[in-house]
């Protein structure tokens, strides 16, 4: 079985180390392959390097040497390099990166200057930390660089910022009132992000923030197409629980597009190709889908064996509507 999954950070990379965890207590299912295709929105150029934290924080949590605590950065960390570089003034000091995710950097960095594309840079991380071994393979959404970007009023004016200072530095507290994603225009599909869809065999949306992680995916130009015409169910798991984000600052992103921070609003974005949709119990009744199928259950995957269920019921959600 070939499952594609679209994914950004944290909540994005522990759904599908559940779902791995899922599919290898499953018999039957143990050799399915799972491909990735990670958003590059977040992307960042800090200190002369080039930093993608949806694409690391996957890396990380499926290759085994994630934070657990944080749920991005690498376990055993220390800050020493970043705390160097403040003694010298380097700025920014908002974004803390440690001296082992330093080295993902440098490395990136480095062939991404020889030349390389970033999808054959992830390629390399990815053997790294051991994801084909796996059945596992990340793929970035494009190999152009992109960046989203939010305009803010502050008491420095009506500006653009990068998505990461807003998110990071000001915890999202300044009224966004748009995103920009710099250089979709000229954006592309990675090699195989439009195959990986149309041979699915089943399509999932993790909780992932579904403005500037999975909105921005769906960005690209020909993703969302081929959604629409993938033969495989696509079924996503909402970020919403009674209208309040499980992590993260998705209801201020939502504010800023417009839409209403609730399962069915969330699920309202992805109406055009959206074929079953997981939310929590007490949503069930609020969300009305013209042809989707809606199921509810407990979304908190508080740790790694919840993660593991979940997963598992927006698999079973998709074989079902996949049998029909």
């Amino acid at each position: 079985m070939r499952i594609t999954a679209l994914a950004g950070g944290v909540g994005g990379a522990r759904f599908l180390r559940g779902l791995r965890d899922h599919l290898d207590r499953i018999p039957d299912l143990a050799d399915a392959t799972l491909t990735v295709v990670g958003n590059t929105g977040d992307d960042i150029t800090l200190f002369g390097l080039r930093v993608c934290p949806d694409l690391d924080t996957l890396l990380y949590t499926l290759g085994g040497g994630v934070h657990e605590g944080q749920g991005w950065g690498r376990a055993d960390e220390s800050h020493r390099l970043q705390g160097e570089l403040a003694a010298y003034g380097a700025e920014p000091q908002w974004f803390a990166l440690g001296d082992l995710d330093f080295g993902t950097h440098v490395v990136r960095s480095q062939w991404l200057g020889q030349g390389l594309t970033l999808s054959e840079v992830t390629g390399r991380l990815a053997d790294r930390w051991g994801l084909p071994g796996r059945g596992i393979t990340l793929l970035p959404m494009t190999d152009s660089p992109v960046e989203t970007h939010v305009v803010v009023e502050d008491d420095d004016g009506r500006r653009a910022v990068h998505f990461q200072e807003w998110w990071v530095r000001m915890q999202a507290k300044v009224p966004a009132e748009q995103f920009l994603a710099v250089g979709m225009d000229r954006a592309t599909p990675a090699p195989g992000v439009l195959e990986a869809i149309r041979e699915a065999d089943v399509v999932l949306l993790p909780p992932s923030n579904p403005v500037v992680s999975i909105g921005i995916v769906l960005g690209v130009p020909g993703v969302r197409d081929a959604l629409r015409g993938s033969r495989a169910p696509v079924v996503g798991v909402s970020p919403l629980i009674g209208g309040m984000p499980v992590r993260g600052h998705a209801d201020a992103c939502l504010s800023a597009i417009g839409v209403e921070s609730t399962a069915g609003a969330v699920a309202g974005l992805y109406e055009d190709f959206l074929d079953g949709w997981l939310v929590a119990p007490d949503d069930v009744d609020a969300v009305k889908l013209p042809r989707a199928t809606v199921v509810g259950r407990p979304l908190l995957m508080t740790d790694r064996e919840a993660a593991a269920d979940i997963a598992g019921a927006a698999l079973d959600l998709a074989l079902e509507l996949r049998a029909r």
